[in-house]
């Protein structure tokens, strides 16, 4: 998992690419390639 300042470009990567707000973090996770995983904050 990589930790980003922004997230613009990580939930363009993949189609399948979603943000989800979890405990104050902001992530980027995707269910069908587990490789795209971001997190902020």
């Amino acid at each position: 998992m990589r930790v980003l300042s922004s997230l613009k470009t990580a939930k363009t990567r993949h189609p399948g690419c979603k943000i989800v707000r979890r405990k104050g973090r902001v992530y980027v996770i995707n269910k069908t390639n587990p490789r795209y995983k971001v997190r902020q904050g």
